[in-house]
């Protein structure tokens, strides 16, 4: 079944406003980790990278996609494998900015959320979501 641009488009305005939201735990965490218990970056970003995923998951599952998959397991399954390659392109970005282009931190963040924003989209609808 192939779905229409307009319907295609709402799924990526849901997802956005899923993303946003998913954005908004990333960085607090992230700066509560780094600033306030001091803790390296990457496993600050990695903290808040994989919590915002499990809420998206979450959310994406039951609005975005409004998937009745019965394998749940196997579905977040594939949700954090998404995830996890979106982690290792997420710090990978932040990576090059920061140590390479010396880009502020929070700055390079922003980007690396932006840019994965889109192999997410793609890989949960072609893979995760799939009916």
């Amino acid at each position: 079944m192939t779905e229409s641009v307009q319907t295609l488009f709402l799924k990526f305005l849901k997802f956005g406003a899923v993303g946003f939201s998913g954005l908004l735990l990333d960085f607090g965490v992230t700066y509560f980790a780094k600033e306030k218990l001091r803790w390296n970056k990457y496993i600050a970003n990695s903290i808040g990278f994989l919590l915002a995923s499990a809420s998206n998951y979450y959310l994406n599952r039951i609005w975005t996609f409004e998937s009745a998959e019965p394998e749940i397991g196997w579905q977040f399954s594939k949700f954090l494998l998404v995830a996890a390659v979106g982690l290792l392109l997420n710090n990978f970005i932040i990576y090059v900015l920061t140590d390479r282009g010396r880009v502020n931190f929070y700055a390079a963040k922003f980007v690396a959320i932006v840019l994965v924003f889109f192999w997410n989209f793609s890989i949960n609808y072609l893979y995760t979501f799939t009916r």
